[in-house]
């Protein structure tokens, strides 16, 4: 009789944010060495990634989404890239420079041994698994967050009255 293993560590917010930031670490360690920061590879990827060129209002409802970040802080990283010709206006839309196509080239094949490191051997089904709790646990926060921003201040949830 074959038993399953349930020693391991259970699956938490904490051992979320643990593993985040390992690899976060790793990916920004990569990035300093280009002078670049995890914000911008950040914006920079969701303009080289999408279909059509967009707005920086698009830019940075998007990244928001990803980065749940302060609006004036992803508009000052994309004036960092504009000044760092890693985008270019064109007209009201922006666009990666062929420099930002090659930074975002170059970090990647530098973290592509890495994450082939961290992520080899791990079987498939645990893979699949862990990306179906991800996929739940982020739906699950951006509900709470979206019912925390739309909540009036003081209005304290579950508190009764007496």
């Amino acid at each position: 009789m074959t038993t399953t293993s349930t020693t391991g560590p259970v699956a938490d917010a904490r051992a979320l944010g643990l593993a985040h930031y390992a690899a976060r670490g790793v990916l920004e360690h990569v990035l300093a060495r280009h002078g670049a920061t995890f914000q911008q590879q950040i914006v920079l990827r969701a303009a080289i990634t999408t279909d059509a060129p967009q707005t920086p209002g698009d830019l940075v409802a998007q990244v928001q989404g990803f980065l749940k970040a302060d609006p004036a802080d992803i508009r000052a990283t994309l004036d960092e890239l504009l000044a760092e010709q890693l985008l270019d206006a064109d007209g009201a839309h922006l666009r990666p420079t062929d420099a930002g196509r090659e930074l975002l080239a170059v970090v990647g094949a530098e973290t592509a041994p890495i994450s082939a490191r961290i992520w080899g051997g791990l079987p498939a089904e645990d893979l699949a698994a862990a990306g179906r709790v991800l996929a739940l646990v982020t739906e699950r926060a951006d509900a709470e967050l979206a019912a925390l921003t739309v909540r009036p201040p003081g209005a304290a949830q579950g508190r009764g009255s007496g």
